[in-house]
């Protein structure tokens, strides 16, 4: 045999291992960092017994701001110097609503107000900025209420709306680009998007969609027509306004597909008479990545992509099948709207199948690393994804629970990798009476302690909020408000070993070095 061919035949023995795992290659972090032991988004029982949960896990990541307050609950959005993040509906909360907060210093951020119009105390994950016309709305989970304020000063919000919509309820909702229309996401069966025109923001009306057009019930309201489901988690926007992408979830339990839609809505984004919504194209699944949450429409080297994430898994009884543990975001390719296609899968190992059992026995209840005191709940399952650039996206942040906040190098779709992490330091038994994490499991939440946080909201990113530098802002429901420094070397589109120049020993030392790091992680 020559050497070419035994070069050949070492590097492929030595890529098996690699390439049988659907997990994407781990962060290579800094001297210094606290990385993780075990498998990629979890702790180990080793960590736990040295208290290395309390310390808090990093890896080409820092937190060089904070503002925890009572802690904090599902979202966050942000404009310019300031963020809001809204806090658990909780009569211990000192002043219940959506806290405003000044980052004009990034290192000490400085709560200034609260803001707690009917919407805003308890915008569950429909807290969005328009950056358009500055405006900032919440709709009240499972109320009617809807709250609007003008942000042109972002340090002292000034209430335009506090109103009851009759048919209006909340749970998550976005603006059209232009600002003239604010969609609410009810996330149940029927309406399924609720549009409202906020054209005048001090006098903001539903808009009821035309009779006999698809979906449109006998109230006006729109409920999606099979085979797609009716359950809108939440949506965003094409930059004219006129295409809706929204995530819609699905199981085999209630017999629709979870995962994209993506709707026509011109008719209301241009006034039209007798408006209608109309479908253009679907993507569903069924391998364990279930309770669709977000679909970001972003453009990567300069085609158009969605980012979803799913916020919840199959756990144990999808492993037999095959299934993920735990939700993982994914990279759809809309190229066709009307026949969009999965590309990429971004699993860490807490996603991957070949895991599924090990990993959902460690959140099970019962587990001494179980996140809540009833078991896994939302386990390490991604919620929100968000990039440094939706028209030119490099580097895609998320918050996936306990596994924390993760970031990606996206710029290859088809070969993804994590470049950076941040897990915050566990808080224990500390109370925080505005977390929905730290009041999980009702009674026992008092004695219950957590070796985790839970990383819920949508990251912002410096283009997001109008500003052209500065850090990556998030929330963990534990840790409220905290801004993120990456690394330099933790930079996208890194290219990898996937180039088609890349060598057979390249290929060799690569996939020696993540099998070696993976067995390593693995093994402690």
């Amino acid at each position: 045999m020559t050497s070419f061919k035994l070069a050949w035949a070492g590097g492929l023995l030595a890529l098996i291992p690699f390439m049988a795992s659907a997990s994407i290659p781990i962060a290579h972090c800094r001297p210094g960092d606290r990385p993780e032991s075990g498998l990629s988004g979890t702790i180990t029982q080793q960590e736990v017994d040295r208290g290395d949960p309390a310390k808090g896990f990093n890896c080409n990541a820092d937190i060089v701001g904070q503002f925890q307050g009572e802690g904090a609950s599902w979202q966050l959005t942000a404009w310019k110097n300031c963020a809001y993040f809204d806090q658990r509906r909780n009569a211990a909360v000192a002043q219940q609503g959506t806290v405003v907060v000044d980052v004009t210093d990034p290192t000490k951020p400085q709560k200034t107000v609260i803001i707690d119009a009917r919407g805003m105390l308890d915008p569950w994950e429909s807290l969005k900025v328009n950056p358009a016309r500055q405006l900032l709305a919440a709709a009240e989970q499972g109320q009617n209420g809807l709250a609007i304020y003008d942000i042109s000063d972002c340090k002292s919000p000034v209430l335009r709306a506090d109103v009851q919509l009759v048919g209006n309820r909340g749970h998550t909702g976005q603006w059209a680009p232009d600002g003239n229309t604010y969609y609410v996401t009810p996330l149940q069966a029927s309406p399924s998007v609720i549009p409202i025109d906020t054209k005048d923001p001090t006098n903001p009306k539903i808009m009821p969609c035309g009779q006999g057009t698809p979906g449109c019930n006998s109230n006006g309201f729109y409920v999606n027509p099979p085979p797609v489901s009716p359950i809108v988690h939440d949506l965003e926007f094409s930059k004219d306004g006129n295409t809706a992408y929204l995530s819609t979830t699905g199981n085999p339990t209630n017999g629709f597909p979870n995962g994209l839609v993506i709707l026509d809505v011109s008719d209301f984004q241009q006034r039209r008479p007798n408006p209608g919504f109309k479908i253009i194209g679907s993507l569903g699944w069924n391998d364990g990545s279930r309770g669709a949450q977000k679909a970001l429409p972003v453009t990567i080297k300069g085609k158009p992509y969605i980012l979803f994430s799913d916020e919840s898994g199959a756990q144990g009884g999808g492993c037999a099948a095959g299934m993920s543990a735990n939700g993982f975001p994914r990279l759809i390719d809309i190229s066709d709207p009307k026949n969009p296609k999965t590309v990429g899968k971004i699993m860490l190992d807490v996603h991957d199948p070949q895991y599924c059992t090990q990993v959902s026995a460690m959140a099970a209840a019962g587990s001494p690393l179980r996140p809540t005191p009833g078991g896994a709940s939302f386990g390490y399952s991604c919620h929100y994804c968000a990039v440094d650039d939706a028209d030119d996206a490099k580097i895609a942040g998320c918050s996936c629970f306990t596994a924390g906040a993760r970031f990606f190098d996206i710029s290859n779709p088809e070969y993804v990798t994590e470049i950076a992490y941040l897990k915050p330091p566990a808080q224990g038994t500390k109370l925080l009476p505005a977390s929905q994490y730290a009041n999980q499991g009702g009674a026992a939440a008092a004695t219950f302690v957590r070796n985790y946080d839970w990383s819920t909201s949508k990251f912002s990113w410096p283009k997001d909020r109008g500003m052209t530098s500065g850090d990556v802002w998030i929330t963990g429901q534990d840790n409220g408000f905290m801004v993120v420094k990456l690394a330099a070397t933790a930079g996208g589109d890194s290219g990898g070993c996937a180039s088609a120049d890349a060598s057979i020993g390249a290929l060799m030392i690569f996939g020696v070095l993540q099998l070696v790091r993976r067995w390593r992680a693995r093994s402690s």
